[in-house]
C-alpha cells in the first residue's frame, strides 16, 4: 500500500510540471542551434554537455538527498533549471546555449530524487506502481510540452525557454510550501552516508560488484545507451530523414508521450502484479530491440509511428522496473544514492549517444546516402539490445529463477512459473 497518498500525489504533480518545462524546449534545441550555424556534430555535443554535467551532479545530489532530505535537493535542482532556461531564452550565441545546458545539467537530479521520494512513501510491493505513476507524470509532460513548444516556436525559440523558466519558478514555490519532506530527521541521522563522501569511485565499484545490483546497473547503462540514441538524436533524425519541422516533431514526441503515460500509469501496475520484475526486464528488452530496428528502417512517417509503439511501451517498462528493482537491492537509507548512480549512468549514455548518433548521421550519410545515415543509429541500438537480452537472461533472469526454485524446493512447494 502507499504510506502517504498526499505526498505521492504532490511529488507526481512536481514531476509533471518539471517535465512540462523541460519538454517545451527539448525538441527545439537543434533548430535553435541551427540559427547560430551549428553543424550536426555540434548539435550532438549540445545534448551531450547536459548529460555530461548530469553525470557529475546526479549521484552527488542523490547521495545528499539521503543525508539532508529530498526537498532541499529538489529546490536546488529546480532553481538550476529555472536559471538554465532563462539563460537559454536570452542566448545570443552558441556558446551561451552550451553554458545554459551545462548549468541545467549540473543541477539535474530532480527525477532521481523524486524516485527516491516515491520509494520513501511506498512499500516494496507497490513501489513499481508508484514509480510508474512518476513515469506517467513524466510522459504526460512530454505529451503537452513538445506540442506546446512547437506551437510557441512560431513566435521565436526564446518564448518556449522563458515559459519553461516560469514553470520552474512555479515548481520552486510548490516544493517550498506544499511538498512534505519524506525523510524524518531520525532517518537522515541514521544514514551511514554521514560518515563518507557523497560520491566516490569505491562506492561505484562496490555497487557494480553486488550480485544483483551490478547486473541491473549494467542493464541500465546499455539500455540507456540504446534508448538515448533514439531520444537525443530524434529531432535531427526527423529533420534529415523526413524533413520534419519543429512543430511536426513535437507532435510525434507528444504521441510517444501518450504511449508512455498509458504504459507507466496503467500497464506497469498490472504487469508487476502478475509477473516478476526480472521477467518484465527481459521481455521489454527483447521488445525494444525489435522496435528500435523498426525505427531505424522506417521508410515513412506512418511506419515510424507504428515502430514507436513497442519502443515506447518497452521503454516505459524498463525505466520504471529497473529502478524499482534497484531500490530493493539496497537499504532504505541508500535509495537516493543508488538511484542517483542509476541516473548518472543514464546521463553517461546521453554523453555518448548524441555524439555517436551525430557522427553516424554525418559519416554514414555522406558515404551511403541520407537513408543509410538515418538508419544507422536504430540498427546499432537494436544490436546493443539484442546482446543485452542474452546478458539479462544469464546474469539476472536465470539466477533469480534458480534462487526461487531453491527456495521453493526447501519448503516443498512448486516454483512460480511467472517468475
Amino acid at each position: 500500500m502507499y504510506k502517504n497518498n498526499k505526498a505521492l500525489a504532490s511529488i507526481i504533480l512536481v514531476v509533471f510540471i518539471d517535465l512540462l518545462g523541460f519538454s517545451l524546449i527539448l525538441p527545439l534545441l537543434p533548430y535553435l542551434a541551427r540559427t547560430f550555424q551549428a553543424n550536426d556534430v555540434q548539435i550532438g555535443l549540445l545534448v551531450a554537455i547536459y548529460a555530461a554535467a548530469q553525470l557529475i551532479g546526479a549521484p552527488i545530489l542523490g547521495r545528499l538527498s539521503d543525508r539532508i532530505g529530498r526537498c532541499p535537493i529538489l529546490l536546488i535542482s529546480i532553481a538550476g533549471n529555472a536559471l538554465g532556461f532563462l539563460l537559454l531564452g536570452l542566448a545570443n550565441s552558441l556558446e551561451m546555449i552550451f553554458f545554459s545546458r551545462l548549468l541545467a545539467g549540473l543541477t539535474a537530479a530532480n527525477i532521481s530524487v523524486a524516485q527516491a521520494y516515491v520509494s520513501d512513501v511506498t512499500d516494496r510491493q507497490n513501489r513499481a506502481r508508484g514509480l510508474g505513476l512518476i513515469g506517467a507524470a513524466f510522459g504526460l509532460g512530454f505529451i503537452i510540452g513538445p506540442a506546446a513548444g512547437g506551437v510557441l516556436s512560431q513566435f521565436g525559440y526564446s518564448l518556449p525557454a522563458f515559459m519553461a523558466a516560469g514553470l520552474s519558478v512555479m515548481n520552486f514555490f510548490l516544493v517550498s510550501f506544499w511538498l512534505p519532506e519524506s525523510l524524518t530527521p531520525e532517518q537522515r541521522a541514521a544514514s551511514p552516508l554521514h560518515q563518507r563522501s557523497p560520491l566516490s569511485l569505491p562506492a561505484l565499484i562496490e555497487a557494480l560488484r553486488r550480485p544483483l545490483t551490478g547486473p541491473l546497473l549494467h542493464t541500465r547503462f546499455f539500455f540507456g545507451l540504446a534508448f538515448s540514441l533514439l531520444q537525443t538524436i530524434f529531432s535531427l533524425y526527423a529533420l534529415s530523414r523526413f524533413n520534419l519541422g519543429a512543430q511536426s516533431t513535437g507532435y510525434i514526441l507528444a504521441y510517444v508521450g501518450i504511449l508512455s503515460v498509458v504504459t507507466q500509469g496503467v500497464l506497469v501496475g498490472r504487469l508487476t502484479a502478475r509477473f516478476s520484475e526480472t521477467r518484465l526486464i527481459l521481455s521489454a528488452t527483447v521488445l525494444m530491440a525489435v522496435g528500435l530496428l523498426g525505427w531505424g528502417l522506417a521508410p515513412s512517417v506512418s511506419v515510424l509511428l507504428v515502430a514507436l509503439i513497442p519502443t515506447a511501451i518497452s521503454g516505459g517498462l524498463l525505466n520504471t522496473v529497473i529502478n524499482s528493482a534497484l531500490s530493493k537491492t539496497v537499504p532504505p537509507e541508500q535509495v537516493g544514492g543508488i538511484l542517483g548512480l542509476s541516473t548518472s549512468l543514464e546521463a553517461f549514455t546521453r554523453v555518448i549517444a548524441p555524439s555517436l548518433g551525430g557522427v553516424l548521421l554525418d559519416v554514414v550519410g555522406k558515404r551511403y546516402g541520407v537513408m543509410a545515415g538515418t538508419a544507422a543509429p536504430g540498427v546499432l541500438a537494436s544490436g546493443i539490445l539484442t546482446w543485452l537480452s542474452f546478458y539479462i537472461y544469464r546474469y539476472i533472469y536465470r539466477p533469480q529463477i534458480r534462487a526461487q526454485q531453491t527456495a521453493m524446493e526447501s519448503i516443498g512447494a512448486p516454483a512460480d512459473p511467472d517468475c
